[in-house]
């Protein structure tokens, strides 16, 4: 005869097994690899894309360097975010404000590394930024961040967005072609290819590197005025990596994209309440101009 167990028994059981399953769950979402992204390096807290802000986000954790690259006259490639010198964080070689009527008129793609140093981007205050750390620096060329990086932290990984848009082409930049050659060709040089992934908004420059080097992550950048869906379909292959602007993700259209094996990789989230947001959500890493909050949060598991 069977022993059956009393119904108390089993509810008694279930709720057992119930337990024991929640903490499985939230083992799995603790121990989780998030890919914390130093945006800029760290441009909540030192000046943006610099040596300076590079080595505080690597003191600070992050798992990966997030940058953006322009193309001198020597054809060296360059960590800046515009092809240009930005009145908004760069003062003059004389110390001075760059006048408004100059805007985009101090073109990388037409100096030498020289002559890109004698500008200060550091020590000018940065009006969405005011508690950023101010100090004199200068736009370093990848070479430099690649460098450091090894010596630091030579695990440290590398999100490399190449800043392009067709009406810059043998203008502000080289054509695709040869700009993506130079990229490749650069980080080839350093040894760090298993380091690197790219990055971009131009549709042309992603083709460009699945033709070129066909080994190389991709992540596609979706503007904040794009939609997901109508991006991807533009492209010719499937990236590994949906980069979208925070706000055009929902818990439904992140489990969507994972069901169909993408990375979701989202920019750029600094408040508390939107980083816990993208964590309970499951993103595989976030890109964020404060990482010492994103790893305080992590630190703490409070979401």
């Amino acid at each position: 005869m069977r022993n059956l167990k009393h119904p108390q028994q089993v509810h008694t059981d279930s709720k057992y097994l119930f337990v024991i399953l929640l903490i499985f769950l939230m083992s799995c979402n603790s121990e989780k690899q998030l890919d914390i992204q130093g945006h800029r390096g760290c441009r909540g807290l030192y000046p943006e894309n610099s040596l300076p802000a590079f080595n505080k986000a690597i003191e600070l954790g992050v798992t990966t360097l997030e940058l953006d690259i322009a193309i001198t006259k020597d054809k060296e490639v360059i960590v800046s975010h515009e092809p240009f010198m930005s009145r908004t964080i760069c003062f003059n070689p004389e110390g001075g404000k760059i006048p408004e009527e100059m805007d985009m008129k101090h073109n990388l793609y037409e100096m030498t590394h020289s002559e890109i140093k004698q500008f200060d981007c550091g020590t000018k205050l940065h009006p969405k930024y005011p508690d950023q750390k101010k100090l004199k620096t200068y736009k370093p060329l990848l070479s430099e961040v690649f460098k450091l990086a090894k010596t630091k932290n030579p695990d440290v990984k590398f999100n490399i967005e190449i800043k392009s848009k067709p009406e810059y082409y043998g203008i502000y930049t080289p054509q695709p072609d040869k700009y993506v050659k130079i990229v490749l060709d650069e980080i080839e040089e350093s040894g760090l290819f298993s380091n690197v992934n790219l990055q971009s908004f131009d549709l042309v420059i992603l083709e460009e590197i699945k033709k070129q080097s066909p080994n190389m992550p991709v992540a596609l950048l979706i503007d904040e005025d794009e939609t997901i869906a109508t991006k991807l379909k533009k492209l010719c292959y499937k990236p590994e990596i949906i980069s979208p602007y925070f706000r055009l993700l929902t818990s439904e259209i992140i489990n969507e994209y994972h069901a169909q094996n993408y990375l979701i990789i989202p920019w750029t989230v600094n408040e508390e309440q939107d980083l816990f947001k993208m964590l309970r959500w499951n993103v595989d890493g976030i890109i964020t101009d404060y990482p010492d909050r994103l790893l305080e949060i992590r630190s703490n598991e409070r979401y």
